[in-house]
């Protein structure tokens, strides 16, 4: 696991994948710039009209409360897209990474497995759906784990595991789909769900790292790309065991 997350980290920034990169990176940043403009636009909204709106309908006593949560708002405006970029980027990257995990993917066999066959691109709806629910996923973890952070880091703590969990599940379905139809392919995941949650931590591990964490989608991809070669490899292997020792 380790050998495949160093070879996964040294193919990140090669040549035939630094067009990849931009392009990764350029979209995260996009989609990055789109929920921060959506968070500014509400929390603006309920600190300005909508702090207007409230007094007017509760009355002339919510002044004192409505302009304490004004300054509240205000402040979580600050925090908020900050902390918004840092713990929506595994949601961010899901996205991403449903764009261009086929691309990665087939430079990898190509590269490292030339004499196997390349795997069969997935449709792009498809791919994009299973972004659409992992991404749908991580801000709904995101939610509940959000109030935890206050205790000590236990929110991190569950955030964290909630990423490697997550993230090991979309990038190793995404490549593993390339080879079986939906339904094995995540038979597959559950059959190896230590081994694959344990290979997420690492992926979850690099999404937490500010600036680099836009080139998840890469890393994320390569890296599954080949456990998911080691995991079927091993797989065969048992099977041809199995009748030996059966004998």
């Amino acid at each position: 696991m380790l050998a495949a997350a160093i070879k996964a980290l040294t193919q990140m920034f090669s040549r035939p994948f630094r067009t990849v990169l931009l392009k990764a990176v350029g979209l995260a940043i996009a989609l990055l710039a789109v929920l921060a403009i959506v968070l500014y636009r509400l929390l603006s909204w309920l600190t300005g009209a909508g702090g207007t709106w409230v007094e007017g309908t509760l009355g002339p006593m919510a002044h004192g409360p409505v302009a304490f949560l004004g300054w509240l708002l205000a402040f979580a405006l600050g925090i908020g897209l900050v902390a918004g970029a840092i713990f929506l980027m595994p949601a961010v990257t899901s996205l991403v990474a449903s764009f261009f995990a086929d691309e990665i993917a087939e430079h990898v066999e190509r590269t490292d497995y030339p004499l196997e066959p390349v795997g069969t691109p997935l449709p792009v709806g498809r791919a994009v759906l299973e972004g659409l629910k992992t991404a749908g996923l991580a801000v709904l973890i995101y939610l509940v784990c959000a109030p935890f952070l206050l205790f000590a880091g236990f929110g991190a703590v569950m955030f964290f595991l909630a990423t490697a969990y997550l993230l090991g599940r979309e990038y190793f379905e995404l490549a593993a789909m390339r080879f079986h139809p939906v339904g094995e392919a995540k038979a597959l995941r559950r059959r190896h769900r230590t081994t694959i949650f344990i290979a997420g931590m690492f992926i979850a591990g690099f999404v937490s790292i500010p600036i680099l964490n836009l080139a998840t989608p890469l890393f994320g991809t390569a890296f599954m790309v080949h456990m998911h070669k080691r995991l079927t490899r091993s797989g065969r292997t048992q099977e041809l065991l199995e009748p030996v020792r059966g004998g």
